[in-house]
């Protein structure tokens, strides 16, 4: 097999036994990205320098006899929304595309702790506002499957760069969605742990109450190693949870005995595409045969789940942004007269439309008279949400359903309606509400050959039933082992 093609754990275990050298490795997937990213465009910035650097000095390491764990070597990317010290960190704005932060995110550091090799930064959209990657201010990113169309988003440049192998698993973050639908649409793996799994110090803020990192690798087991890898308390993030951190390749098991699945019947939506809706059918029917009992729940307020979320997440994005005026650092607009001109100017010039449209509906919403009509109550609403999953997790150990209502859809196709944009985001949104822990797999392809992926939700940090059901339907079906020919 060649290099790029390896899976973590199988690169990993050829670096511990000495008998692949993670230089060669980081070299053949440089090499990759030289090659195909013209047409994907899933990094902005590749370190080619340092990720050699880093390679050379892991390889030095083993070879003297200390080896940090399996991702020691192994080559990341990481998408550009965590702060990197000393290397740009732009979020996919023009805001920051100069940005070079003076620390490292503590995902960052963790990553750099446990010996990866950080290849580059992944493209995203502005901010993470976004389902598709394509309001990047660094330009769109290419799905592998069908260079015509969108990778998913806001995480798309870490989902195809992992399905393209132009890396052999990214970090990207999840605030609704924006991990497990790039997953989906790019046929890869994606985890959003439970939200204070995983820290958010130097993590560029979106939506404080639902943004949450997490893994995109090829494999299940991939993502329990990256995991492992990220997870735990923080005491620079006061929502970072201070409870043990399993280790998850402990929960790789091979069968589902035992175990009760919840389907909720308001995940089947109208309009569902069919290839979508048969596929997870008989994801759930072989969880069936692999020994877990299926019982049909409800999850009544499902369908205010995106409305709630479009005003909670412009809310906190409005009072997150309001720290780019090009006073400290980021663009700043010139040609401005006064302080107040070069507000204006600097913002105007700075986003672009989508992240304005959501600062501007957060900002209305968060406004005098309109506070108590709005954000108040989206907060009530969200409770109701959580509260429906608190019920259906008295009678099951993990809900499944589809991870997205479509197929990857063509770039271009909905950027001008953002209603329609929103709704593709219609099944993930409800796991961030509630702060719970959710998992996209490959489940099948549609008629044309496009992914499609099947999530599985679980209790809050329960990741563990979650990674377990996920794993135990990949090792006995052959999706997971299906690679794009870009």
């Amino acid at each position: 097999m060649e290099l790029p093609f390896l899976t973590i754990k199988q690169a990993s275990t050829l670096i511990k036994q000495k008998e692949l050298s993670p230089l060669e490795l980081t070299k053949s997937i440089l090499e990759r990205i030289q090659e195909k990213d013209e047409k994907l465009n899933t990094y902005i910035t590749v370190l080619s320098e340092k990720a050699l650097e880093s390679a050379k000095k892991a390889e030095e390491e083993i070879s003297s006899g200390n080896y940090l764990g399996p991702l020691h070597g192994i080559p990341l990317g990481l998408k550009d929304i965590f702060v990197t010290k000393d290397i740009t960190t732009t979020c996919g704005s023009k805001m920051l595309e100069n940005f070079i932060p003076p620390y490292d995110a503590t995902v960052t550091q963790k990553l750099l702790d446990s010996g990866a090799v950080i290849l580059g930064k992944n493209n995203m959209d502005e901010f993470a506002m976004g389902s598709s990657t394509e309001t990047s201010y660094f330009g769109p990113t290419a799905n592998p499957w069908d260079l015509e169309r969108v990778p998913g988003g806001s995480s798309g440049g870490s989902a195809s760069a992992t399905a393209a192998s132009l890396c052999l698993g990214s970090v990207g973050t999840d605030t609704g969605g924006s991990i497990r639908q790039p997953a989906a649409l790019c046929g890869v793996v994606g985890m959003k742990p439970t939200y204070g799994r995983v820290s958010r110090f130097g993590m560029i803020a979106f939506a404080s109450s639902l943004d949450q990192a997490g893994p995109l690798t090829n494999t299940v087991e991939d993502t329990a190693i990256i995991l492992n890898a990220i997870s735990g308390a923080d005491p620079k993030d006061s929502t970072c949870l201070d409870i043990p951190v399993p280790d998850y390749t402990q929960s790789l098991k091979s069968d589902l005995k035992g175990l009760k699945i919840g389907i909720p019947k308001e995940y089947f939506v109208d309009g569902m595409d069919k290839d979508v809706e048969n596929a997870s059918k008989k994801a759930i029917s072989e969880m069936e045969n692999l020994g877990a009992e299926i019982l049909e729940i409800s999850l009544p307020h499902t369908q205010y789940a995106v409305l709630t979320y479009y005003i909670i997440a412009p809310s906190e994005a409005s009072s997150n942004l309001a720290r780019y005026d090009g006073v400290k650092y980021g663009f700043r607009a010139e040609g401005a007269q006064t302080l107040r001109d070069m507000y204006f100017k600097t913002r105007a010039q700075g986003f672009g439309d989508e992240v304005k449209r959501r600062i501007m509906l957060g900002t209305y919403a968060l406004s005098s008279g309109y506070y108590d009509a709005y954000y108040l109550k989206a907060q009530k609403v969200r409770t109701l949400i959580k509260n429906d999953f608190d019920e259906a997790f008295k009678n099951v150990d993990a809900i499944v359903a589809p991870t997205t209502p479509e197929v990857a859809f063509k770039i271009g196709e909905k950027t001008q309606d953002p209603i329609k944009m929103y709704l593709s985001d219609v099944l993930t949104i409800p796991c961030n509400i509630a702060g719970l822990p959710g998992i996209s797999i490959p489940c099948g392809y549609s008629s044309n050959g496009l992914p499609i992926g099947i999530q599985v939700l679980g209790k809050p940090f329960d990741e563990e039933t979650v990674i377990h059901v996920a794993h135990a339907y990949e090792n006995n079906t052959n999706w997971a082992k299906k690679r794009p020919e870009v």
